[in-house]
């Protein structure tokens, strides 16, 4: 379990660590055009080799998958510390993520596969006290290292952990989930299909947030974003149509008639799609209005962390304590509900306590979620289809949050675009001389600088223009805490639709105990079940 749990925090950890020694790296490899790929290639291939590793661990075990992608991602982790140029290390990232599909949904189906349905609630519990883990120690980690080491070590330090777990999983770890297959019966038209679909998808939904050459934005209607999507779209409602008419698809759509499957699913997406928005952006908060670093920005929001990590844990205890799910995941979409409506009065004058406050009532509404929709979708599936039913959660999840933090963007720019010449007079500043630093092609960028706004405001206004900047540097951090404050509509439509599926959920019984067990062996000799021996 705590090899499981290591892969997990490795995976997680990834993802917040790096970000925070990107800049630093860019400079050293002369990169800055292809900053965001370094991220891209990442999250392209690990989110397209999620339901592949799926069905794989569900025809060939959990064990020779989850030591497949724990070396995979150590092989991209060194190689990714010695790159030398950019495109050598947006390569190694890309090999880095076809490891790293693996690790998540691999780790909770072995979670299911060892422990009863019960039982797995208090395991499960645990998956969001690491990512919460990870987001703390992250930045943290990834600044020291930068500053004082090298930017080289951000992906070196995955290398004794891994290392570590990957003992302890191939000397320990039974085989688990795995039954009579051959490599003949996979799907291999799907996964071509689906990995057409998925990449321009996640491509231009990553754009959306990205400016051309002159500084602008790309909109929905350029081929960038729109003309991806639309392509990846198509490919997919293709791979639909294969997908129904395959032997062994990666995603079996018969699930889908579960009404149960279904509705975990969604919920799933709109959680994904409610909670990254959040996450991504309170720290540019803190960045741009409260003037603090990037490191310490992640540090600010901590009351959210605590909230998703206890939330969590404590959804597992009484899931594994009770037995039943459905009023807890109720409970915990009212709260991401009314963590969201308090966030929408954010202005820039709000006090730290009070966010926090705010904060950890929207960390109470996620928690639970990342433990239970885990449990639920488990049970509603037969033990040979755990693996690819929780590799498709984890797809779900992902795509919601790529989907919300595009729509989010939108939203961020146009609102603060919106309001910017409106604040900026509260404070002072003409309203042609508003209009016209809101309506310049760079105005977007001055929601993103930190605390670095009042130098760079100096550097290209003209002179005339210098008395009026503390004005306009009050307007803009006003401007910010408006929009990003107006992305809490998101969360809470998220929540109104989440609450809904949870509605849909049928209560299933989660038997636990030796019984349970017995019954599984029992039902292996009869050839009813294969399941893992125990």
């Amino acid at each position: 379990m705590v090899a499981v749990l290591l892969v997990l925090f490795l995976s997680s950890l990834d993802q917040t660590v790096v970000g925070t020694a990107l800049p630093r790296i860019v400079t050293d490899l002369k990169g800055t055009n292809l900053y965001t790929w370094v991220v891209t290639a990442y999250l392209l291939t690990s989110t397209v080799t999620v339901p592949v590793y799926g069905k794989l661990s569900d025809a060939y075990g959990r064990k020779p998958m989850l030591l497949f992608g724990v070396v995979v991602f150590l092989c991209g982790s060194a190689l990714s510390g010695l790159s030398q140029t950019m495109p050598e290390l947006i390569g190694f990232r890309a090999l880095q993520g076809i490891g790293a599909g693996a690790l998540f949904p691999v780790s909770l189906a072995i979670i299911g596969d060892l422990f009863t349905p019960r039982e797995r609630g208090r395991y499960q519990g645990l998956f969001g006290a690491v990512f919460g883990i990870s987001f703390i120690i992250g930045p943290f980690l990834g600044g020291v290292l930068t500053d004082d080491v090298s930017w080289r070590w951000v992906f070196y330090v995955n290398l004794p952990v891994g290392i570590l777990a990957l003992a302890v999983i191939a000397a320990v770890l039974p085989s688990l989930g795995r039954r009579a297959a051959s490599i003949r019966d996979l799907d291999f038209l799907g996964i071509i299909v689906f990995t057409i679909g998925v990449v321009p998808l996640l491509i231009g939904l990553t754009d959306k947030g990205e400016a051309d050459s002159s500084g602008r934005l790309y909109g929905w209607t350029s081929w960038e974003v729109g003309g991806l999507i639309i392509f990846g779209l198509i490919a997919l409602v293709v791979f639909v149509v294969i997908e129904s008419r395959a032997r062994e698809p990666i995603v079996p759509l018969d699930l889908f008639r579960n009404r149960t499957y279904a509705a975990t699913m969604v919920a799933v997406l709109l959680l994904g799609f409610g909670m990254f928005a959040a996450v991504i952006y309170m720290p540019r908060f803190y960045q741009v209005v409260r003037g603090v670093d990037a490191t310490r920005s992640g540090y600010e929001i901590w009351t959210l962390l605590v909230g998703l990590m206890g939330g969590s844990i404590l959804a597992g205890q009484l899931i594994s304590r009770f037995g039943r799910y459905k009023v807890l995941l109720a409970v915990s979409m009212v709260f991401l509900g009314v963590g969201a409506f308090l966030l929408l009065h954010l202005t820039a004058s709000t006090s730290n306590p009070v966010l926090w406050s705010w904060l950890l009532i929207l960390g109470l509404g996620l928690g639970p979620g990342m433990a239970g929709y885990t449990v639920v979708v488990q049970a509603a599936v037969p033990v040979s289809r755990m693996g690819v039913a929780t590799s498709t959660l984890t797809f779900f999840r992902q795509i919601g949050g790529s989907i919300g933090l595009a729509i989010a963007g939108t939203i961020f720019n146009s609102v603060f675009i919106a309001d910017l010449p409106k604040q900026m007079e509260k404070h002072g500043v003409p309203a042609a001389v508003a209009t016209r630093i809101a309506s310049g092609t760079q105005a977007t960028q001055l929601s993103a600088v930190g605390n670095a706004v009042e130098a760079i405001l100096k550097q290209v206004l003209p002179a005339q223009f210098q008395p009026f900047i503390p004005g306009m540097v009050s307007g803009i951090h006003d401007a910010v805490a408006l929009a990003i404050g107006s992305l809490s509509w998101l969360t809470l439509a998220a929540a109104v639709a989440g609450l809904l599926c949870v509605l849909l959920l049928r209560e299933l019984p989660l038997p636990g105990g030796p019984s349970l067990r017995q019954e599984r062996t029992a039902s292996e000799e009869k050839g009813e079940v294969p399941v893992a021996h125990f």
